[in-house]
């Protein structure tokens, strides 16, 4: 008999990578009818604010505004809470103190994939954005494990991933067309010249634009990866198996 846990999205960061996450949990639960998928509680926080910005020193810290999410799918019953946003788990260890409820950590979760799945691999290129990146979230991670992380020059990351997700017809602004996927494969052609013998998808929109089937390298996608994890531990046994 399985025992069900409760889980909250903490959503906005943004939208379309929320309904993403979402799609994913459905399309990987192993359900039958309505009743044997999970209960998820969804607050789509569109007033958090920009997490590469405050990372920068450019913006306000968006961990206010997280904390009021996180406390909110507290009070909403949640058992675990999931982050669709790979920058915003700079604050994770903040925003942890401020709930009582276990957050996934995507970030740790997606390097134990890498090092288990490809225990041969040396060198990740790594697509994200700017703040992902000068906080080192994954470099710091898969450095641990004699992994190096491959990141573009400032001048290609502006050009070509900041202008793909945040420019005018950029993700964020609701664009998935061609130019936008054309940068984004030009930055991956870039990290694989540079060594990469994988890409890691360190930025929750990317997988709206590229997905395995446009790379001839493996395609890590941490959105997949929290899903799956956050299934696994939502849906366990009464006897306790995690």
């Amino acid at each position: 008999m399985l025992h069900k846990k409760k889980l909250g999205i903490l959503g906005g960061m943004g939208p379309e990578a929320t309904v993403l996450l979402f799609n994913k949990i459905i399309k990987y639960t192993n359900a039958k009818k309505d009743q044997d998928h999970i209960e998820i509680i969804i607050h789509n926080n569109s007033g958090i604010p920009d997490r590469t910005e405050a990372i920068l020193g450019d913006g306000v810290s968006p961990l206010n505004e997280m904390s009021r999410s996180a406390q909110m799918l507290e009070r909403a019953g949640a058992d675990y809470i999931i982050i669709p946003c790979m920058t915003a788990h700079y604050f994770l260890p903040e925003l942890q103190k401020n709930t009582l409820v276990p957050i996934i950590d995507a970030i740790s979760e997606t390097t134990n994939f890498v090092i288990r799945e490809y225990p041969d691999l040396s060198k990740i290129g790594l697509i994200a954005t700017t703040g992902t990146i000068k906080s080192r979230l994954f470099q710091n991670s898969f450095k641990q494990y004699g992994i190096e992380t491959i990141i573009l020059t400032d001048t290609l990351q502006y050009s070509l991933v900041m202008e793909a997700v945040y420019g005018n017809k950029g993700i964020k602004a609701g664009f998935l067309d061609k130019n936008v996927r054309s940068k984004l494969s030009e930055a991956i052609l870039c990290l694989t010249k540079l060594g990469a013998k994988a890409i890691l998808a360190g930025c929750t929109e990317i997988p709206l634009a590229i997905k395995q089937d446009d790379l001839t390298t493996p395609f890590i996608d941490p959105l997949t990866i929290t899903a799956k994890i956050a299934i696994h531990k939502c849906l366990r046994n009464n006897s306790g198996d995690q």
